[in-house]
């Protein structure tokens, strides 16, 4: 006997029965028993549970979420071997400058303006770098003249140059503060020599990081298969030749800086 589905019966009974019990309801063919409104709900329900088998919300769901993947286009692939590049000899030149800036901030037997380039001044309330509000000068080899902007500053650049590790007394006749550089006893510049040596060598540790960092990121290339192992070979090749330049700069700024120091 076949089983008719009234239109009362429940839709969320309906998809919740497994498409192999369709199967059982099937009437045998050529049976005349089955009725045209029992047909109907028949066709009606095996198309829901068909559809709804073959894809139900949740692989609907992972359908929609998946993702497309695309082999990456030589030009994206040169853009970021370029950017990589560019990276490295930015941070490698503001770590030549950082050790540039740190050999200049130690005191030799000469007077140069960049021995004051650390002095901070707290002025109205907030630390300003000297250079900013004063003109410095050298009027002679052995002294520094500080002309301030703002006459006012004259006090806290006074204080700031005597809390500083710089080693020299401030003259402050109330216009401008002048500075007396001392010479250096054969002690002092072998210690400075050996601060300078470690400056120097701070500077080619950061070298080597950002080395480093990059061959990091063409290993990485590698991996999503947009770079051979063979280009990864040549560009780091490329990029020990950079940082070697730049090893060298540092080195050029060593031995400058370590001669004016045991020049007496």
């Amino acid at each position: 006997m076949a089983m008719n589905f009234s239109p009362s019966t429940p839709m969320g009974s309906i998809y919740q029965q497994k498409p192999k019990i369709l199967l059982s309801l099937q009437p045998p063919q050529g049976s005349k028993n089955v009725s045209c409104g029992a047909a109907s709900h028949y066709v009606k329900l095996e198309v829901r549970l068909r559809a709804s088998a073959a894809k139900p919300p949740v692989v609907k769901h992972l359908l929609q979420k998946r993702r497309v993947l695309r082999c990456a286009t030589i030009e994206e692939i040169e853009a970021e071997k370029s950017f990589i590049e560019e990276d490295v000899k930015e941070r490698m030149e503001k770590t030549v400058d950082t050790v540039r800036s740190s050999f200049n901030s130690i005191r030799t037997g000469r007077s140069n303006p960049a021995m004051l380039d650390k002095i901070e001044v707290e002025y109205y309330g907030a630390p300003t770098n000297l250079k900013s509000i004063a003109q410095i000068s050298t009027p002679d080899a052995s002294s520094l003249l500080v002309k301030p902007y703002d006459k006012s500053a004259l006090k806290a650049i006074e204080k700031a140059i005597v809390n500083s590790d710089l080693g020299m007394t401030p003259n402050n006749d109330g216009e401008v503060i002048r500075l007396a550089i001392p010479q250096l006893t054969s002690e002092r510049r072998k210690e400075l020599s050996k601060i300078v040596a470690k400056q120097a060598e701070e500077g080619k540790v950061a070298l080597r990081n950002v080395r480093r960092d990059a061959i990091k990121s063409y290993e990485k290339l590698e991996k999503e298969k947009k770079l051979s192992e063979d280009n990864v070979k040549d560009l780091s090749s490329d990029l020990q030749k950079v940082t070697d330049e730049y090893m060298k700069k540092i080195d050029s700024l060593y031995k400058q800086k370590e001669k004016e120091l045991l020049t007496v």
